[in-house]
């Protein structure tokens, strides 16, 4: 992904976390605090076991919406971003609705109607491709997967 129309400006990977607001249980997803930073200090690991950095992250989905993580221009907008679209998780609330309005008039964070899809309408089928086919087909031939998957 390039963030800058300099054309020596390096790009970056897509990393699209995909989550629900809540897991099982109704435990919340988004969470202050994550629970492997707790093992690895009784375990005495030099870092929390996590398989994706936070700062990693491009793009958080959810129900709720899309942050367009890589557009945050500081750590407080990067939070208010994953804010917006935490749903009625305790992160979730504790975004000020101005600041969810002036995140999606910029574009940092829609929700579907800003897609032009209504939540009534929303179905897996428009969120899903139903086979690796149909996500060549999306991306316009963008996207070459490797033999394996190929089931054509």
């Amino acid at each position: 992904m390039i963030t800058e129309p300099d054309p020596m400006q390096r790009g970056k990977k897509l990393v699209v976390q995909m989550v629900e607001t809540f897991q099982a249980g109704v435990k919340p997803t988004f969470v202050e605090t994550l629970d492997a930073v707790e093992v690895a200090k009784t375990s005495g690991m030099p870092l929390a076991p996590v398989m994706i950095y936070g700062d990693d992250v491009t793009h958080v989905l959810t129900e709720e919406g899309i942050a367009y993580l890589y557009r945050a221009e500081s750590l407080e907008e990067r939070r208010a971003m994953v804010a917006a679209v935490a749903g009625i998780t305790d992160i979730g609330l504790g975004v000020d609705a101005k600041r969810v309005a002036a995140l999606r008039q910029s574009g940092k964070v829609v929700y579907p109607e800003d897609l032009g899809i209504r939540r009534s309408d929303a179905t897996r089928s428009l969120l899903a491709a139903g086979s690796v086919a149909e996500l060549v087909e999306w991306s316009d031939g963008l996207y070459n997967p490797p033999a394996k998957f190929r089931s054509w």
